[in-house]
């Protein structure tokens, strides 16, 4: 009889845990979606700390800490400034087009409309259509820019706040390290941050890819705005699955009204989308390898998840949070099931692992560059 009780007991604190844990996760994903004011600058200053921590680290053994971290902060803003600047003329030079050529869109819109009411289908009156009829376009794309920037420039400030208070901040990660058994805070640390420049570092490449292929086809054959679609096409290849859609969905609608032919148009749109597929099939699986090792439904998951709490933001910033907490979770012995469960088919050697460890010691992490390796000489 004691037996089966302690079974019972056994079994109510597996389901009192279960219940537990399914309430912190609801408790969770509810206050990461009315919270995103807060966690979101939050989670792009550390990710931006993740990418610029090397160079600061590196220039401070040169130049000392605080030239190094004037200099980290002034290539920072130039690369957002750049960035900024980029996306905002992009979008600028496309609406221009499109409000110098709304004849273009009307005829379009006639030929369409022609065609579905020939075959019976539902066609949308816009007999009216005209440049007027564009400014909540205009507006709509003024209100996304400006939030755009003003959320870039508050990441920037708490930017420079996280780089001049870093090695403290490791310093207590150290301390806790002390009183932790198992897994190591610093360690841990390092290998995120490793794992999101080798993952930003793979995307990028692939995004100046997609940009470059896609600015050489669209110049070839003539369709306007080729400097405009490849960097969209390379700011959108950072959004994953769904930028790329949309890199291909937009130049398209525009050779419609351009060419007004749908061969060409069938064209286009086999050449793009075959751009987007070589480079995101091919490309990327062959530089990324087993080097995040999570798997492809998950990360898909992922990103619908962190989509639907922040939006866009979210969907840029998504992939590297839950490659953080696979980390995290790969780490901590206790958690170490669900990174498991997470991680791809084709799991990494015991070589791999090996080196894996090794480089993040070696790499100048966020939270852990050259501060672990002194601390373990003493």
């Amino acid at each position: 009889m004691s037996g089966e009780q302690a079974a019972v007991t056994v079994a109510d604190t597996g389901r009192n845990r279960a219940v537990a844990s399914v309430l912190a996760v609801v408790l969770v994903t509810i206050m990461l979606y009315f919270g995103r004011v807060v966690f979101e600058p939050i989670a792009f200053v550390l990710f931006a700390m993740a990418l610029v921590e090397p160079f600061r680290k590196a220039a401070e053994g040169k130049l000392g800490k605080g030239a190094a971290l004037i200099l980290t902060i002034l290539l920072t803003l130039l690369v957002l400034s750049i960035l900024v600047g980029a996306i905002v003329w992009s979008i600028g030079d496309i609406v221009r087009w499109g409000l110098a050529n709304v004849d273009k869109f009307q005829s379009l819109y006639t030929r369409t409309a022609r065609w579905l009411e020939g075959h019976d289908l539902l066609a949308v009156n816009l007999s009216a259509l005209s440049p007027s009829s564009f400014v909540w376009v205009l507006q709509a794309i003024a209100a996304k820019v400006n939030y755009f920037i003003g959320f870039a420039l508050v990441v920037f400030l708490f930017l420079i706040f996280g780089l001049a208070e870093v090695d403290q901040f490791q310093a207590k990660l150290a301390a806790l390290d002390t009183k932790m058994s198992g897994w190591s805070l610093l360690d841990t640390s390092g290998r995120i941050a490793a794992k999101i420049r080798k993952y930003m570092l793979i995307r990028t490449l692939a995004s100046v890819a997609t940009g470059i292929a896609v600015f050489l086809f669209t110049l070839s054959i003539g369709l306007e705005l080729a400097v405009a679609w490849g960097i969209i096409s390379f700011v959108l290849n950072y959004i994953p699955y769904v930028g790329p859609l949309i890199a291909v969905i937009l130049p398209v609608i525009f050779a419609t009204a351009q060419f007004e032919s749908w061969q060409m148009v069938v064209i286009i749109f086999g050449a793009l989308y075959l751009i987007q597929f070589i480079i995101g099939n091919y490309l990327e699986p062959v530089l990324t390898g087993n080097a995040l090792a999570i798997s492809p439904f998950v990360m898909l998951f992922a990103f619908m998840i962190w989509d639907f709490l922040w939006g866009m933001p979210g969907a840029f910033i998504g992939l590297p949070v839950t490659i953080a907490l696979f980390t995290v979770w790969e780490q901590n012995p206790a958690t170490r099931w669900i990174a498991d469960l997470m991680s791809a088919s084709t799991a990494p050697s015991k070589t791999e692992l090996a080196v894996d460890q090794r480089n993040a010691g070696v790499l100048p992490p966020i939270l852990h560059s050259g501060f672990h390796q002194d601390r373990n000489r003493h």
